[in-house]
């Protein structure tokens, strides 16, 4: 008698279906589990049979053979566990047959039988949802999973539990989805003494998505300013909260199953791996650039990154999404994210101080700023200058602006842009337009025309140049609420744009 359970495994943020099968047929006794299972999936025999033990059920002196199907995708992780497990206890009838081919399983069995949670509890339930399958897992995922309303979802605390809810001796009830969270904290735009140029850059850059790069001296306040940017941008939108959330789920991130609608803020140091940058290792994990999709991925000391790490950044700029490629893996991973960097003008920091800058000035910045390459730098929308901020200003009472109102433009200027782009599904934002689109969108005047043609000429600007000097003035008159581009908005994007 062959019985069949169901479960996934996992290719980037996919899910795919896996058929567990399970032979119990006359031989010498076996244990055996085919379909090229990994070092962990392989072990599962041993944890499935302590369990067993612990439930007091004994295998059947047969050989008990365990197929994974299909038979050429690799299986990997410890959450195939609990799938054996249930078409093991279907083929020796301890609970029904219909019971174990209508679920996709997914859990890690500790030797008592306890379920351990696993990763990627909600890509499941995606996939649960859409083979119309019940979705059995460990109680602690549970409530991770039930975030996706389409999905029926059981959580169990043990293997016995499983088993007294499918003889019908103890049910379930459905996991509940976890709560909604915020993870901005007390901080505040409003902290922020002077630096009204950069404020206004940060602005400019979360209305349309726009990538800044701040240049400054050391204790000028580009941590501070950046750390405070996803104050004033607006909160996920369920799709985005649930795509965002499906590779949070892979990496094990989502706490006690809940969903956070704030944007991610995302900082690695800048002595980390391409694989940790970009996505990689031995089972093709998210990278940082996709834990920042939909959110902002702040890059400290940019200079200070390997070349080889930065020079990977400069396609998902352009393309929202990564393909990370390995001998035995093709995974792609979404990773549209806004690019916040900054930078020391040069390796002391103090180039703008003749008292304090090295005796290699300017050279010592041309060396330390000419590790960006120029294909990288032309990705930057907007580029500013951060000075130091004198002492007296310390001591200035708190701005009148905070977070809270330049939240409010941002927010009035990203629903133009919604209602803008409302029959182009694979445009969000300004920073997404380009050719006919965004002629359409950007239409200038003479007079501004005029101007952004002389500064081409004058600074000979790229075509990627010119049209991101163009997606920067169309959001800049939506924050000032214009519907037509004006010179004076022309005028303020070619300002950040040559900054440096």
């Amino acid at each position: 008698m062959i019985s069949r359970a169901y479960t996934v495994a996992f290719q980037g943020v996919e899910a795919r279906p896996v058929e567990v099968q399970c032979a119990v047929v006359p031989g010498l006794p076996a244990f055996s589990i085919v379909g090229l299972p990994d070092k962990a999936v392989s072990e599962a025999r041993e944890r499935v049979r302590s369990a067993f033990a612990a439930m007091s059920i004994a295998l059947p002196s047969k050989r008990i053979t365990v197929n994974l199907s299909p038979a050429d995708l690799p299986k990997e992780g410890s959450h195939f566990d609990l799938p054996i497990a249930l078409a093991l206890l279907a083929a020796i009838e301890v609970i029904p047959l219909e019971a174990a081919s209508e679920t996709i399983a997914l859990g890690e069995l500790s030797l008592d039988g306890t379920l351990i949670p696993v990763v990627g509890a909600l890509p499941a339930a995606m996939t649960a949802a859409s083979e119309d399958r019940l979705l059995l897992c460990p109680k602690a995922s549970g409530a991770e999973a039930a975030w996706v309303d389409a999905a029926r979802v059981i959580g169990a605390a043990s293997l016995l539990d499983v088993v007294r809810h499918f003889t019908g001796k103890m049910p379930l009830a459905e996991a509940v989805a976890g709560e909604v969270t915020d993870s901005l904290g007390a901080r505040d735009l409003r902290d922020v003494k002077g630096q009204e140029r950069a404020k206004r850059a940060l602005e400019i850059a979360a209305a349309g998505r726009h990538h800044l790069l701040m240049i400054g001296p050391p204790g000028s306040g580009k941590s501070m300013l950046a750390a405070r940017l996803p104050t004033i941008l607006p909160p996920l939108t369920p799709p985005e909260a649930l795509e965002t959330s499906m590779i949070q789920s892979l990496c094990g991130l989502i706490e006690a199953g809940g969903i956070n609608r704030s944007r991610p803020f995302r900082e690695p140091h800048h002595t980390a791996s391409m694989a940790a940058i970009v996505g990689g290792g031995r089972r093709a994990q998210p990278g940082e650039i996709s834990l920042a999709h939909n959110g902002v991925l702040f890059l400290d000391e940019l200079p200070e990154f390997s070349r080889p790490v930065l020079e990977t950044l400069r396609q998902p700029l352009e393309t929202g999404e990564v393909m990370v490629a390995r001998a035995n893996a093709h995974v792609k991973y979404p990773s549209r994210f806004m690019l916040v960097a900054a930078a020391n003008p040069c390796k002391c920091g103090h180039l703008a101080d003749p008292a304090r800058a090295c005796s290699r000035a300017p050279l010592c910045a041309e060396d330390y700023m000419g590790r960006i390459s120029g294909p990288l730098m032309d990705r930057f929308d907007l580029r500013i200058e951060v000075p130091p901020v004198p002492y007296s200003d310390l001591d200035l009472a708190p701005a009148a602006e905070g977070s809270a109102e330049i939240a409010q433009r941002v927010a009035a200027a990203r629903d133009v842009q919604e209602d803008r782009f409302k029959d182009q599904p694979e445009v969000q934002l300004n920073a997404d337009a380009e050719g006919a689109l965004l002629e359409e969108i950007a239409t200038l005047g003479a007079e501004s025309r005029a101007l952004l043609h002389k500064a081409a000429d004058r600074f000979s600007l790229t075509a990627r140049g010119y049209h991101r000097v163009l997606r920067v003035a169309r959001t800049i008159a939506d924050l000032d609420e214009e519907p037509e581009i004006q010179r004076s908005h022309v005028a303020e994007a070619l300002g950040f744009r040559l900054a440096h």
